[in-house]
């Protein structure tokens, strides 16, 4: 057998990852191994209506460690939400020894305490703005940044695994991200048990944004061996798990394919990056203000045909071994794939058409030139700004 090349990579993950139903148990254990001083981000209002945060602030308590709200969110983390928690960790003594940052909740929760525990430490240095990409003054994160501990109430986004939070504003608008490696959560609590309550329609966004994550992220021009091989479990995963997880959301089954099939998306995304469907979703989210992973799953399909022509051997490859047939040639595989996708989002809701996400004809230059940036600069095929235009366009 012949070896196979390899080039050089680096991989990023998280330095501890408890994941399994009910785990949420040992939170204290865990946070004290961190720190002593708890600051919560805490995400959607069900979390405490459902008792949870009151459930695992008690865990951490009976651990000794001191536990303040930091802060509360319920939609995607602007500027002003992290300066406004990072201001407040100034009100309580600003960053001491022993301080932690928990982030509990979906994506925007976890996100804010990922950016509020990086501003905090550099809190002398000014807004957020001034260390986003391409929109601040450049400035860099130099100094220790808090222990961050993860726990994901949702499975989608990744971010528990990710060195970056994606910060929003609508005024200038924009969307990205504050990254360092320093951001990686020192520690990862993965309950799927803890998704059970989640509504259908967060259910199917959600995974479709995990879905393309990890599509993505197999395809992008900076694929790593390791990503890609994570890659492949989390499809197989989480195709066949969504729509049960959709159909039954306390199927505990499904529940847990999702959530570690989330994780290993963010694990991928991290180092080997994504692609157009990401660039264009922040895009959408900043513009027509559409829910992230409802975005992502909107675009995947065009985002995979664009890609096809340069991507043929992966996608056929990725055809043959998640759906349960053969196939007589690449084209017959991969255009059953790209079928199944299809397929996959009309049962989950999905919409095909921009009109759909409030999208409007005058938005579409606005679109595609706001959809330049990190995702797009992992998309296997150069795309210009025309061409991406007309490609929206045509989806109204």
């Amino acid at each position: 057998m012949n070896a196979v090349a390899l080039s050089s990579y680096d991989f990023i993950s998280p330095h501890q990852v408890r994941f399994g139903w009910g785990r949420r148990a040992e939170v204290g254990e865990l946070a004290a191994s961190l720190g002593r001083r708890a600051m919560l981000v805490v995400g959607s209002r069900a979390l405490e209506r459902q008792g949870t945060i009151d459930e695992l602030t008690t865990y951490l308590q009976k651990a000794g460690l001191e536990t303040r709200v930091l802060a509360r969110i319920d939609h995607e983390p602007e500027v002003r939400d992290v300066d406004a928690a990072a201001a407040k960790w100034a009100e309580m003594g600003g960053v001491q020894a022993g301080d932690l940052a928990v982030g509990i909740g979906g994506g925007s929760a976890i996100d804010l305490a990922k950016a509020a525990a990086a501003i905090a430490a550099h809190r002398d240095q000014g807004s957020v703005i001034d260390f986003l990409e391409g929109v601040g003054k450049g400035k860099t994160l130099t100094r220790p940044i808090p222990p961050i501990l993860a726990i994901p109430t949702t499975a989608g986004t990744g971010t528990e695994a990710t060195k970056n939070a994606v910060i929003s504003s609508y005024d200038p608008p924009f969307k990205k991200s504050l990254r360092h490696e320093r951001m990686t959560p020192s520690a990862v609590l993965i309950d799927p048990e803890l998704t059970v309550g989640l509504p259908p329609a967060v259910t199917a966004q959600s995974g479709m944004d995990a879905i393309t994550q990890l599509l993505e992220s197999y395809l992008s021009r900076r694929a790593k061996p390791i990503p890609q091989a994570l890659c492949i479990q989390g499809l197989e995963l989480a195709l066949p798990a969504l729509p049960r997880a959709f159909a039954d959301g306390a199927d505990r089954s499904p529940r847990e394919a999702m959530a570690h099939a989330a994780f290993l998306s963010g694990l991928a995304l991290a180092n080997s990056g994504l692609g157009l469907a990401h660039g264009v979703a922040a895009a959408l989210g900043v513009h027509a203000l559409a829910p992230h992973g409802l975005a992502c799953a909107v675009m995947l399909p065009v985002a995979l045909r664009v890609n096809r022509s340069v991507r043929q051997r992966e996608l056929a490859d990725l055809a043959r071994r998640l759906l349960p047939r053969t196939f007589d040639s690449d084209e017959h595989a991969i255009d059953a794939f790209l079928d199944h996708l299809r397929t996959l989002n009309d049962m989950l809701g999905i919409p095909r058409k921009l009109s759909a996400l409030g999208v409007r004809r005058e938005q579409i230059f606005e679109l595609a030139e706001s959809s330049r940036g990190n995702s797009m600069a992992g998309n296997p095929r150069d795309v210009s700004e025309d061409e991406l235009a007309e490609l929206l366009e045509e989806m109204l």
